[in-house]
């Protein structure tokens, strides 16, 4: 990772009137990067990204884009192609002079805009499709022409918001893996905003976690996901059981269960009640009952089916009041002939617990 960021953010500020939409934004990206802003609904993010684009201007606070300070310079003066929820295509050009529209105000000669745009169209795998218009193209194809416009100035910098949100889960899935692919052959700075956990998780370098229009965590997509910085992020990102405990006496009480603190190594945390974190990955399933600790009884309360993986429900009245969730295979239910009343004894890992 270079050094020297191609955007930083600087103590960025928004207000709406009396609501705070950003409250001081500090942020570098680095040059080649894909970085996702995710957040639910309402946290800033968008406003963020459009604050960047010069689409909205920050009550306070600087931007700089390779070195240049960019804070009050007009969209145009600003070096990015950007993506829409919407695709925003124009429905009365044909695929080509959509994808050429940015080449065209740059008064670039009609040769080579025919070249650029016959590369863009293979890029993103739709040649030949120069002649249709977006209302022949299906959703996917048209974000994908919406991708190729973007990319027609080789900009320095990619915005992507919620591009893919307007599709099928198939098509997103496909079209996610392709977008990351184009974007790292091409190595061009990308800002992805989106509020699908799974999206950022599979397509980010980094990953910023936003809520209420505050940065809560930046980091890797397994950083954010085994090392959460606060309780929201548990919560927010993945699936995730939340049980009640007690800390004291260099111990956490977890039910019946006393696990030493020595456990769970990663957590430092003073005595009281706490909320415990634990994900559904990191219970293992006991063929049986042995004398290991942090095993205990449980009874599957309900399967569901997931394909090659169940979430599986379980009462464990020693742990929590509040049923758990587990992921066992299908081939280990099948093999140890599970199902709906059985008994399951189950291993908690303690140094996979998150205390907050």
């Amino acid at each position: 990772m270079s050094a020297s960021p191609f955007i930083s953010l600087s103590n960025l500020h928004k207000a709406f009137g009396q609501f705070v939409a950003l409250q001081d934004i500090n942020l570098d990206i680095f040059p080649g990067e894909l970085v996702c802003f995710l957040g639910p609904s309402g946290c800033g993010k968008t406003t963020l990204l459009r604050i960047i684009a010069g689409l909205e201007v920050q009550t306070r606070g600087v931007i700089h884009q390779a070195g240049r300070d960019i804070s009050q310079a007009h969209p145009a003066e600003r070096d990015y192609g950007i993506v829409f929820q919407s695709y925003a295509l124009f429905p009365n050009l044909s695929v080509a002079d959509n994808v050429a529209y940015g080449l065209v105000n740059r008064k670039v000669s009609r040769d080579l805009v025919q070249q650029r745009v016959q590369e863009l169209l293979k890029l993103v795998g739709l040649p030949g499709s120069d002649h249709k218009y977006p209302s022949q193209l299906s959703g996917g194809q048209q974000q994908r022409i919406a991708l190729a416009r973007a990319l027609a100035t080789s900009p320095g910098l990619l915005l992507l918001d919620e591009p893919l949100s307007a599709l099928d889960a198939l098509e997103r899935v496909r079209l996610r893996g392709e977008i990351r692919s184009l974007q790292q052959s091409l190595g061009v700075t990308t800002i992805m905003v989106t509020h699908d956990q799974e999206e950022a998780l599979s397509m980010a370098d980094r990953i910023v976690v936003m809520n209420h229009g505050c940065i809560e965590q930046v980091g890797t997509p397994t950083e954010i996901y085994r090392e959460p910085a606060s309780a929201f992020v548990a919560d927010f990102v993945g699936q995730v059981n939340v049980l009640n405990g007690h800390v004291s006496n260099n111990a956490l009480q977890l039910g019946e269960m006393r696990i030493l603190l020595t456990d769970i190594p990663t957590q430092s945390c003073s005595a009281g009640d706490v909320k415990v974190y634990l994900r559904p990955e990191d219970v293992l399933a006991m063929p049986v009952l042995t004398g290991e600790a942090y095993v205990f009884q449980s009874t599957i309360h309900e399967i569901e089916f997931m394909g090659a993986f169940c979430h599986v429900h379980v009462l464990a009245p020693t742990l929590s009041k509040e049923p758990l969730t587990v992921y066992l295979s299908l081939n280990y239910l099948a093999v140890q002939d599970l199902q709906a009343g059985s008994i399951l004894p189950l291993k908690l890992m303690p140094e996979r617990l998150k205390l907050f």
